[in-house]
């Protein structure tokens, strides 16, 4: 079912309470233990491979390979194994962090993975790196995967669709960060 939620910009001296914030609907979204159907399973499968390939098409690039130096130079953080950059060996892991860095700069570099037209424009494959980085890190399956980016898919459309921030000069990229959090929250339960 769903739920729609009128947002709109509340002055610094009125009460809202917590529960009407939007980070608050946001969280609600990203808790919630609604299963993920086939078809939206399958289209998500694709898009991790569209990420990969448009990723491994920008390799040999030169902001990428400065993106993967940088990545490279950080050990592993604690609390978990690491994760993978595209294209690289597979017991080459750095931390979630910074793999989420070199792996959206890769995708990013060619701009042509998915797009999404509506009050604004957006990338949402752009919620794949981070909480792909934090999924292998963390050791959670492709269930949870799955679950973590449909979360950042539902949350970066539904602030597209309803907040253009290009009208007022931002760039849709300011989407991104509660997407994402919002997808790594569902991946981590």
């Amino acid at each position: 079912m769903t739920v729609s939620h009128h947002v709109r910009v509340h002055r610094s001296d009125e009460n809202l309470a917590r529960e009407d914030q939007l980070a608050w609907k946001i969280a609600e979204v990203a808790a919630d233990r609604v299963e993920v159907e086939q078809p939206v399973i399958d289209m998500i499968i694709n898009r991790i491979i569209d990420n990969a390939s448009v990723a491994a098409a920008s390799l040999t690039r030169a902001p990428i390979n400065a993106a993967r130096a940088q990545a490279f130079s950080h050990p592993v953080s604690t609390g978990g194994v690491g994760a993978n950059l595209f294209g690289a060996a597979l017991d080459h892991r750095t931390s979630p962090e910074w793999a989420a860095w070199a792996n959206g700069v890769a995708v990013r570099e060619l701009d042509y993975h998915d797009t999404f037209l509506a009050a604004e424009y957006s990338h949402p494959g752009d919620n794949i790196p981070p909480i792909l980085a934090v999924a292998q890190h963390t050791g959670k399956d492709g269930q949870a995967l799955v679950r973590g980016i449909a979360t950042g898919y539902e949350i970066q459309m539904d602030l597209v669709r309803a907040i253009c921030l290009h009208k007022h000069k931002i760039d849709h990229v300011a989407h991104l960060g509660p997407s994402a959090a919002a997808g790594i929250g569902t991946l981590l339960g």
